[in-house]
C-alpha cells in the first residue's frame, strides 16, 4: 500500500488558507467593528425629530446644527448596548446632548437618556445641579471631574451604554461610571434609565455647534 505524501507546499498552503480564515473572523477584526454615523456628506442614517430638518446641515465635513425650533437629530437604526465615539465643538454658552437609547416619542432626555454637552464655563450656567454638566447622564449622574475645554476647541467624547452601565469620557478622561440600577429612585421623572434599546441622537438646544468623527461599535 502506498503512503500519501505531503508536500511542504502543500502543508504552507493549508496554514495560509487557516491564517487568512482566522484573521478574517468576526473574533479577529476588531478594528471592523466599528461603524461610522456620519459621512461627511450628507445625513444619511439620520432622521429629524420634532424639530426642523433644515437646522441640520453638513458643512466643511462637519455635522452642524444652527439652532432654533428645537428638536433632535435620530438615527434611523435602533441600538442596545453600544460604545460611542464623536467630537463635539461648542460655541460661547452652547448647549447640547447626546441622547442615549432614546425613543422617537417623548422628551428623549427623560424618555431615553441623555450625556450632556455644554459649555460648563458660560456664566448663564454657573448655578446648574452637579448632574447637569458637560459628560453627565443628564439628571442622573455627574460628571467628576469637569474636563471641558473653552469654547470653539474640539473636544472628543467617548460613550459606553453597556447594559445597565453607562461611562463617559471627555478630552481623554473618564468622567462617569455609573450603574443605572443604582439610580430607581429617579425612574419616575427619567424612565429612560429602565429602557435596554432605543435610539441615539443629537440635540438640537437652540445654538449652533458642530459634531465630527460619530461612530458606533455595537457590543453584546
Amino acid at each position: 500500500m502506498r503512503r500519501r505524501r505531503f508536500s511542504h507546499l502543500g502543508v504552507s498552503g493549508s496554514l495560509a488558507a487557516l491564517l487568512i480564515v482566522c484573521v478574517a473572523s468576526p473574533l479577529a477584526r476588531g478594528a471592523d467593528d466599528w461603524q461610522s454615523l456620519f459621512n461627511g456628506k450628507d445625513l444619511t442614517g439620520w432622521k429629524a425629530i420634532d424639530g426642523p430638518a433644515e437646522a441640520w446641515k453638513v458643512i466643511d465635513g462637519n455635522l452642524s446644527c444652527s439652532g432654533g425650533g428645537g428638536g433632535w437629530l435620530s438615527t434611523t437604526k435602533e441600538y442596545g448596548n453600544f460604545e460611542i465615539e464623536l467630537e463635539f465643538r461648542v460655541p460661547p454658552g452652547g448647549n447640547s446632548g447626546v441622547f442615549l437609547r432614546s425613543p422617537h416619542q417623548g422628551n428623549p432626555a427623560y424618555a431615553g437618556m441623555e450625556v450632556q454637552v455644554l459649555d460648563d464655563g458660560a456664566d448663564e450656567y454657573k448655578n446648574l445641579q452637579p448632574a447637569q454638566y458637560c459628560g453627565s447622564v443628564y439628571g442622573i449622574a455627574a460628571a467628576t471631574p469637569r474636563v471641558t475645554k473653552k469654547p470653539g476647541d474640539w473636544q472628543p467624547m467617548r460613550i459606553v451604554c453597556d447594559k445597565r452601565r453607562v461611562k463617559v469620557w471627555i478630552n481623554g478622561t473618564q468622567v462617569v461610571d455609573t450603574n443605572l440600577d443604582e439610580h430607581l429612585d429617579k425612574a419616575t421623572e427619567h424612565p429612560g434609565i429602565k429602557r435596554t434599546t432605543g435610539y441615539v441622537g443629537l440635540q438640537n438646544h437652540g445654538s449652533q455647534l458642530d459634531y465630527r468623527k460619530l461612530r458606533i461599535k455595537e457590543l453584546p
